[in-house]
């Protein structure tokens, strides 16, 4: 259903005239339900600035492969997630560290590519993979985290950037 007067489908489908008093009430009392029930993100505007930030890179995103220990992603021992794309794995270590975390990540096959590590609300901080793929970054801070690697051109191939699905630390 398509409305140009503002209108969006559940209040065009009331017929607001022949709502009684005692409907405005149970409505009322529904909207308030819902925000105690289901409120909106307290960092939702964040979250989508943080993942429009992406969207003027010609990027792709790679898929979880395997995570090993993520419940207890805030717990005091390291976490391993691994992600993949058509011809490179990502796979990262991290660990508390501090206020925040440590990465210790490798990228298969290796070359010295560009990891940038991106936290909502935070600046990224990039690090130099080496020649086998390996690199780490220290002082992640808490929050909304994202893996962007910047692949290093070869002879005549077109440069790419890798994305990784969020993690929540």
């Amino acid at each position: 259903m398509s409305h140009t007067d503002g209108e969006n489908e559940f209040e065009a489908g009331l017929d607001m005239d022949h709502l009684t008093e005692q409907d405005l009430l149970l409505l009322a009392e529904l909207d308030v339900l819902f925000d105690k029930v289901d409120p909106v993100p307290a960092d939702l505007v964040e979250r989508v600035q943080f993942a429009i930030a992406l969207e003027d890179l010609d990027v792709e995103v790679a898929r979880w492969e395997r995570a090993e220990e993520l419940a207890g992603v805030r717990g005091a021992g390291p976490n391993t997630v691994t992600f993949t794309v058509e011809d490179l794995t990502i796979m990262v270590s991290f660990a508390p560290a501090g206020a925040g975390y440590r990465f210790d990540g490798w990228l298969v096959p290796g070359g010295p590519h560009t990891v940038e590590v991106r936290v909502a609300g935070h600046s990224s901080t990039t690090a130099e993979a080496d020649e086998g793929g390996r690199f780490a970054v220290d002082d992640v801070p808490k929050g909304t985290t994202q893996l962007v690697v910047h692949m290093a051109n070869g002879t005549g191939s077109r440069p790419r950037t890798i994305v990784t699905p969020t993690l929540m630390l």
